[in-house]
């Protein structure tokens, strides 16, 4: 499997970190945060997802949601051989947070923390109710049969040219396979309890008032962390994309600030 892959590289990196992009967009819609994060002494990369963006596989479809974890774990290596001694910390978003979750639940690895922002450990209820039975029996039918992915432009950002982004771009896409809807929710399910398995400094972000992956599943799983070395932060009035809200700069310096107090 080709995965295709950027980076934004300063001089003197303190840090390494991988972004872990969400459902049905691609590592380009993060060049600001690697920029902005590059500018402030982090070696930054990013990777399509299979079946995403510039990489290889069939877009919106998905096997097994392990072959995500496998391809973290691959991209992870590759990283730390460039910068073998540095901290190398994981940035998931939404459908990437929960890749980032699951993964530092499941696998053991040389990860010195993790951040999530809107992480998917839940979906909205009329979505659950509506789609989860049918993934699951149409996922072993016909699993590649198509289905609208239910995410609301409007949704992501209270900056609406973010909207109007998501809906001009031609590398992200708006539907999935049923193959793709059971693997995400089985994920869910096995994730979304298991914070008392993770070992590692996490910083979990969210939105307050995100209509996409209700930000009571990230409380929910952060009361299992450790509370000596993982922070939450739910931010009021945001949406689902902090990372592309008005006040985009102020939560990445507060990532910042987290990733160099914990000296990661």
């Amino acid at each position: 499997m080709r995965l295709f892959r950027r980076s934004w590289l300063p001089e003197q990196p303190e840090r390494a970190l991988l972004v872990v992009h969400g459902l049905a967009e691609h590592s380009g819609r993060y060049e600001h945060v690697g920029a902005w994060f590059a500018e402030h002494g982090s070696a930054v990369h990013a990777y399509d997802q299979r079946g995403h963006g510039r990489s290889g596989g069939t877009p919106g479809h998905l096997r097994r949601f392990d072959d995500y974890l496998d391809d973290l774990a691959a991209m992870l290596a590759r990283v730390r051989e460039e910068h073998p001694d540095l901290p190398l910390s994981l940035v998931g978003h939404s459908m990437g947070g929960l890749v980032v979750t699951a993964f530092v639940r499941e696998r053991p690895s040389d990860v010195a923390a993790a951040v999530t922002s809107g992480a998917a450990l839940k979906l909205r209820d009329d979505i659950s109710s509506s789609m989860r039975w049918m993934a699951r029996i149409l996922g072993r039918l016909l699993p590649r049969l198509r289905m609208n992915n239910e995410i609301d432009p409007a949704g992501l950002s209270r900056d609406a040219s973010v909207g109007e982004a998501y809906l001009a771009d031609p590398l992200v896409f708006r539907k999935i396979t049923t193959s793709f809807a059971d693997q995400l929710f089985q994920a869910i399910e096995r994730t979304a309890g298991g914070g008392g398995d993770v070992h590692l400094p996490m910083l979990m972000l969210h939105g307050e008032a995100d209509p996409v992956c209700p930000a009571d599943a990230t409380r929910s799983f952060f009361a299992d962390l450790d509370p000596s070395q993982s922070v939450m932060r739910i931010y009021p009035k945001l949406l689902h994309e902090i990372f592309n809200e008005p006040e985009h700069e102020a939560i990445f310096g507060d990532v910042l600030a987290w990733l160099r107090e914990r000296k990661v």
